[in-house]
């Protein structure tokens, strides 16, 4: 069912993400997070529901990884595909002290592969 060229797409579309969350760049990562796309996760129990363009704006404010000097933490630990439009991508990041598992929903649309959601979890280190 997964075809050669659209894991070649995920793998570049995930590289994308890390490069972007580690150099800061909003732009990168808004190219790979489709417009109508939400982060999720869990705090005190309650989930937290933050549409991309207000993460986004988050990324502009505050200083990258790579401005701080920290070394990159970030892997791509599993791509399950159920189909030629669908995709779910396990990966691994950090911005020390705090390390992520992501969970990223990938749909191949008309403009390619894009991140239509994010669930991930931190931890402190």
């Amino acid at each position: 069912m997964a075809l050669g060229n659209d894991l070649d797409q995920i793998k570049a579309l995930v590289g994308i993400y890390l490069d972007g969350l580690h150099a800061g760049d909003a732009d990168k990562l808004a190219a790979a997070f489709h417009p109508v796309s939400h982060l999720y996760s869990v705090v005190d129990g309650v989930v937290q529901d933050v549409p991309r363009d207000a993460w986004l704006e988050r990324v502009r404010t505050r200083q990258s990884p790579e401005a701080l000097g920290l070394p990159r933490h970030d892997a791509i630990l599993t791509i399950d595909m159920s189909g030629p439009e669908t995709a779910f991508v396990k990966v691994a990041c950090a911005i020390p002290p705090r390390f992520f598992t992501d969970y990223l929903t990938c749909l191949k649309t008309a403009e390619g592969w894009r991140v239509v959601s994010k669930s991930f979890r931190t931890e402190t280190r």
